[in-house]
């Protein structure tokens, strides 16, 4: 594993083990509405694939973290480019065999978002597709990232405009009692705020997407 200096995370809120990342493709997912919200979603994450031009790179590598059960990564893998490699890892232990049977021809490996398990530029492209609303230290998980990027590199990154997300729930009457906040999202982000953070922690944003209920940039590692 590679060494780095910045310190383990510690006193976790985050209970990925007790959270339920696939009903959105399992449950909403199978619905009209739901199929249609999540085609635009990954409409948008396609159109900042073209953006980030590595599909005119020889041999491009991409890697898409906190894949949960595989369903994402299916969806990824359809949209990327022939020429892009594709991994894809999972901190939940007991989700790696499931998206592992879901995508046979994908490496996928269980590690944590604060430590990879990769060298220096590793990647062209990093997929952060609704993980950061989760985590404890989300900047140190942009580090991280950071550091796997080549020079150059794009990291695509999807958040939940919490306002939208939390009004949609309330709709649906969930989450009543949380006032619609869904459990495990540690972290709340409007467009503009999530264009701050990772402006702030991360790189320039080159381009951002905002298919409801979301928000999707693209953000490109500094040479």
């Amino acid at each position: 594993m590679p060494q780095t200096d910045t310190p383990r995370p510690t006193a976790l809120k985050a209970t990925p083990e007790e959270e339920d990342f696939a009903h959105k493709y399992t449950e909403e997912g199978q619905r009209r509405i739901g199929r249609k919200l999540l085609n635009n979603y990954f409409k948008a994450v396609e159109d900042l694939v073209k953006l980030s031009g590595v599909g005119d790179l020889k041999g491009a590598s991409a890697i898409e973290l906190g894949c949960g059960e595989g369903f994402s990564t299916q969806r990824v893998r359809e949209l990327l480019p022939s020429n892009v490699r594709l991994d894809a890892s999972e901190y939940v232990e007991a989700m790696v065999p499931r998206a592992q049977e879901r995508n046979p021809g994908i490496k996928v490996t269980q590690e944590s978002a604060y430590e990879l398990q990769h060298p220096d530029t590793s990647y062209n492209l990093v997929f952060l597709l609704e993980v950061l609303e989760h985590l404890d230290y989300p900047e140190m998980a942009l580090a991280e990232i950071k550091r796997i990027l080549k020079p150059s590199g794009y990291l695509i990154l999807g958040v939940p405009r919490e306002y939208l997300w939390c009004a949609l729930n309330l709709a649906r009457l969930k989450y009543v009692k949380r006032l619609g906040n869904t459990p495990g999202h540690l972290n709340h982000w409007s467009t503009r705020d999530i264009k701050k953070y990772v402006t702030a922690h991360f790189a320039n944003i080159e381009a951002a997407k905002t298919p409801l209920p979301w928000t999707i940039v693209l953000a490109r590692k500094e040479s």
